[in-house]
Parts: structure tokens; C-alpha cells; sequence
């Protein structure tokens, strides 16, 4: 098991230039991703998931769910281990916030050309925070596609700024076409209330990883038990997709392309095989849905969001 780790050297992280991978996917990913975060699951005939994972023209017409889209980040967060000055433990790796701006509808195949940056780097004392960046386009066209921030945890790598007078903190964000919005605590006491109650599958992690992310505190008993938790927990990125799959079947009937952005925190892990309770309700007269992610069995909150959505479906 991995053994003591040095301190993050926070310029030679900061000078680590901006990285340009690709992200190739067929039909295929895309069905995978949507059995992954549980569609169909509790009805294989769901007339507003079925189209994501099947369609009588073929596959090339399936549905994508926007969340699929966080996928195209993935092959930078698998090398932060290769950032110089970056240390940390993989099986301390925790996903705090997650937020995606979606500009074209997603294609069901195809290359993808990303470009990702570490844009803020903070020392939270007991554990570093990182927030990665990633500008997503077409290949061919050049067009662009999305914008995917993510904010991990890494935790029992803080305390490299111990020397200094307060603690390390650089924020250098790319402005976006929509403002970062304030997460719920708790629907108000006049706001119309939508609940989705859906049990995750003892076996949802093991699926899900097979759309890319790997890490092994999501299937591996022993790296579970070192992270601290009695046994493999879910992604946090799963539990999203189910509570925005659940946003699109109350609120966009079905359909994926309503969403324009998806804004999401973590707060507690789920263990596979527990029971999501999403609450749901609309802000107003506005096209933004907050909702709240609690575990039945435990009573606890895990997951609080927004996703705000188009008048009407895009061509």
C-alpha cells in the first residue's frame, strides 16, 4: 500500500502547461454510460429511457445524456500523477464538486479535442483542492462543444503552505457564458416538490467503471478499507447521473438536449446498493431545477445541485 508522500510543490504545479488529449467514443460508450448511471434499470421498456439506450433506426440515433459528456475529461484527471510537484495518494482522490456547460447537443460518436488546466489550487491544511478545466471541441469542425470543471479532494496532501503567513490559494478560472449559481440547502416552504426514489444496484460500480474511470476505491476491497470506508463506494459522478437522468424524466420529458448546464457538490459518499431519493423543484418562473440527493437507508444528504435548462429543445 501506498507509504508517505512529499509536500506539493505548488509553482512547478502552476507552470505545468495546459494539455491537449482526445476522447474517442462510439454508440456503444454511449449506451454503456447510460446503463452505468441506471437507465432502465427499474423498467427496461421506460418510454423516456429507452431511447437512451436503444433506438429501432440503430444505434447512430441513440439519446446521449448530457453527464456523459463530463467523460471527456477523464484522460487528464488519470495523469495528475504525472504533474510535477503534484503529490498525493490516488486512493485518498475525492471528487468535491462538478460542473458542465454544454454549448452543442452531444454527438452519439465521434473525437473529441480537449484542453485541460489545473485552475485553481488551494491548501485546505488536512487536504489540497485542485479544480481542472477542460474547453471540449469537435475534432473535424472545430466547434465547441462543452466546458467541464471539476474540483477534487486530495486528501492528506494539504499543509504545503504551512511556511506562510496564510494559506495557499490561486484562482485563475476562464470567465463562462453562465455564472456559477448558489447550491440549495433545502427546497422552500411555497415551491412545488418532485421525489424520485430509485435503488442503485449492488453491482452499479463495478458498471460504471466501465465507462473510464477506474479508480480502484470504487471496486477494491483493501483500497476501500485504506481510504477508510468498510467497503468499495459508488462515484460520485454515478450518483449525479442518476439525479440528473431523474431531473430530464420529471422536467424535460425525457429529453436530454433541454439541459444547458449541470452544476453539482458531493457530500457524503453512497455505498452500491443503496437507495437514492432525489428531491427536485423549479426556481421560480426560471429554467433552473435545484435538487437534493439523499440516502434512504442512512437518511443523509449526499448530492446537492442545479441543472438549468432551455426553453425549448435545440435543433
Amino acid at each position: 500500500m501506498e507509504g508517505t508522500i512529499p509536500l506539493i510543490d505548488p509553482e512547478a504545479v502552476l507552470a505545468h502547461p495546459m494539455t491537449v488529449g482526445k476522447f474517442c467514443y462510439t454508440e456503444r460508450d454511449v449506451v454503456l454510460y447510460a446503463l452505468g448511471i441506471g437507465a432502465c434499470g427499474d423498467d427496461p421498456c421506460d418510454s423516456k429511457e429507452l431511447a437512451y439506450v436503444y433506438n429501432e433506426e440503430g444505434q447512430h440515433a441513440v439519446k446521449v445524456l448530457p453527464t456523459f459528456a463530463i467523460l471527456y475529461s477523464f484522460g487528464f484527471l488519470e495523469r495528475l500523477g504525472t504533474i510535477p510537484g503534484l503529490h498525493f495518494l490516488p486512493s485518498m482522490l475525492l471528487h468535491g464538486e462538478q460542473y458542465l456547460e454544454i454549448y452543442k447537443k452531444l454527438p452519439t460518436n465521434g473525437e473529441i479535442a480537449c484542453s485541460s488546466r489545473i485552475s485553481q489550487l488551494h491548501d485546505k491544511e488536512k487536504a489540497a483542492v485542485l479544480e481542472i478545466e477542460t474547453l471540449c471541441r469537435e475534432s473535424q469542425s472545430g466547434e465547441v462543444l462543452c466546458l467541464s470543471r471539476s474540483t477534487v479532494f486530495l486528501r492528506g496532501a494539504g499543509g504545503f503552505s504551512k511556511s506562510n503567513s496564510k494559506l495557499f490559494s490561486y484562482d485563475k478560472r476562464s470567465p463562462s457564458l453562465r455564472p456559477l449559481v448558489k447550491l440549495p440547502v433545502l427546497p422552500s416552504k411555497t415551491a412545488a416538490v418532485t421525489v424520485h426514489e430509485e435503488q442503485t444496484q449492488p453491482n452499479q460500480a463495478l458498471l460504471y467503471r466501465l465507462s473510464g474511470d477506474y479508480n480502484p476505491l470504487h471496486s477494491d476491497p483493501e483500497v476501500a478499507k485504506f481510504a477508510g470506508f468498510p467497503r468499495p463506494i459508488l462515484h460520485g459522478l454515478c450518483t449525479l447521473g442518476f439525479a440528473v437522468r431523474a431531473v430530464i424524466k420529471h422536467f424535460c420529458n425525457g429529453d436530454p438536449d433541454l439541459v444547458q448546464s449541470i452544476q453539482g457538490r458531493f457530500m457524503l459518499h453512497v455505498f452500491p446498493g443503496e437507495t437514492l431519493v432525489t428531491t427536485m423543484w423549479r426556481e421560480g418562473n426560471m429554467g433552473r431545477i435545484n435538487f437534493l440527493c439523499n440516502v434512504k437507508e442512512r437518511s443523509r444528504p449526499v448530492l446537492s445541485g442545479v441543472a438549468c435548462l432551455h426553453p425549448s429543445p435545440r435543433l
